[in-house]
Order: structure tokens, then C-alpha cells, then sequence
């Protein structure tokens, strides 16, 4: 069983997760023990966001997986304004930063600051290595992290919805791209704070959410929804 496989993660789910749920149904489906099969994901999405999930099955699709690791990707983005998060998202610790109220049009001048290709440097909370190690493993140890900031290039962002606090962005980015990183410079930007409090991917290059499936609608004994 070869091909590429679009599933819809939910929350609460590492993409490791979703991975080894699809693996155990391939092995099942091939009567194969699951260290035999191969399945790999093209980039991560957080345990807190949901969304499309690029999954390669079987050695001929996942030695490709670089090809899909870079494509651009669309988020929509749920952000709070007021408060800050040490991990960049509802899973970390929650700070209250201002009481400012920003208009629309003060979220539309600072927005207007990150479009295009821009500088951003990761979050320490994130899988990045440094010096050999993961950065978040780093940080939830207590150790400083230091990530050199990198290019991304934003290729559309716009508000798509604004009731103070919270803020919904629609974003195409480049691969590379934090969206937490996103919202926490366009708080410090506002003079606000704000940390992301929902995420979902909608499309990775030109696979598109609608033609991904709920994970638990992927079973061993209805193999059809391999993309051959």
C-alpha cells in the first residue's frame, strides 16, 4: 500500500499520534506487524491545532517527503489579545499584559507590518534543534534557548473577524512559518500581548482540507481512502 493520505488531525492529537493511528490501520489492512510499515508526516501541527496533515505511506512516497516539507501552507488563526503565553499558546502559562483596546484599523496598520518576506525567529517552545537537542525539551527543562531568527515570507494576512479580545486572521505563509510567533510579535506590535488560542491548517501547496479525512474514519477494513 503506497500513496499520500490527507487527514484531518483534531486537538488533543500530536501529528506522532495521528501517524502511528494510520500505521497501525495500514499494518492491519497489509496483515503487517506496524514496524514494517513505513508512514511519515510533512510538517507538524501542535497538539492544540487541528487541521490537514499531509501523511506518506509506503518507502516510495515517504523517501519524498522533502518535496511536500517546503510547500506553502493557509492557517486560520484565532488570537487573544491582552494576555501573553509562555508557549505561545492555550497550553502555557497565561500572563495579562494590557487592558488596550486596539481598533480595527489599528489591527489593520499592524498587519500591515508583517506581510511579505519578513524576519521571525522561532518560538523555544517548538522542535527545532539546538546544539543536538529539541528546543521545547530545552525550555521545559529551564534552560535558555537561543533560535537565530530565520526568513519567512507572508504571503497573505487579513482579519477575517474582531471581537476584543480575541481576533481571527486568515494566513498563507511560506513552510518555516510560526503562526504562534505570528500573533505574539503582532501583540507586542499593538502594544497588547497576545498569544494564539486556535490554529487550523486548511491547505499544505495545493491539498486542500476538504479532501482530508477524520482520522477515525480511516480503517483498516475500508483501505479506499489511500490516494493511490
Amino acid at each position: 500500500m503506497q500513496g499520500i493520505l490527507l487527514v484531518d488531525k483534531p486537538a488533543g492529537w500530536t501529528s506522532f499520534d495521528a501517524v502511528n493511528y494510520v500505521r497501525r490501520q495500514v499494518a492491519t489492512a497489509e496483515d503487517k506487524k506496524p514496524k514494517h510499515v513505513k508512514v511519515g508526516h510533512t510538517g507538524t501541527l501542535d497538539p492544540f491545532a487541528t487541521g490537514l496533515l499531509v501523511l506518506l505511506i509506503g518507502k516510495d512516497y515517504t523517501r519524498r517527503a522533502g518535496e511536500f516539507s517546503k510547500l506553502d501552507k493557509t492557517y486560520e488563526v484565532t488570537m487573544k489579545l491582552g494576555e501573553t503565553s509562555n508557549t505561545g499558546d492555550p497550553e502555557g502559562e497565561i500572563t495579562p499584559v494590557s487592558n488596550k483596546v486596539p481598533t480595527r484599523q489599528e489591527l489593520e496598520s499592524a498587519l500591515e507590518n508583517f506581510k511579505g518576506v519578513i524576519q521571525q525567529t522561532p518560538p523555544a517552545y517548538s522542535a527545532i534543534k539546538v546544539n543536538g537537542q529539541r528546543a521545547y525539551k530545552l525550555a521545559r527543562a529551564g534552560q535558555e534557548v537561543v533560535i537565530e531568527p530565520r526568513q519567512v515570507t507572508i504571503n497573505r494576512l487579513e482579519i477575517t473577524g474582531y471581537s476584543y479580545p480575541e481576533v481571527q486572521l486568515l494566513a498563507d505563509v511560506s513552510s518555516g512559518t510560526y503562526i504562534r510567533t505570528l500573533a505574539e510579535d503582532l501583540g507586542k506590535q499593538l502594544g497588547t500581548g497576545a498569544y494564539t488560542t486556535a490554529l487550523r491548517r486548511t491547505r499544505v501547496g495545493d491539498y486542500r482540507i476538504e479532501r482530508a479525512l477524520p482520522v477515525k474514519e480511516i480503517d483498516s477494513q475500508y483501505p479506499e481512502w489511500l490516494n493511490k
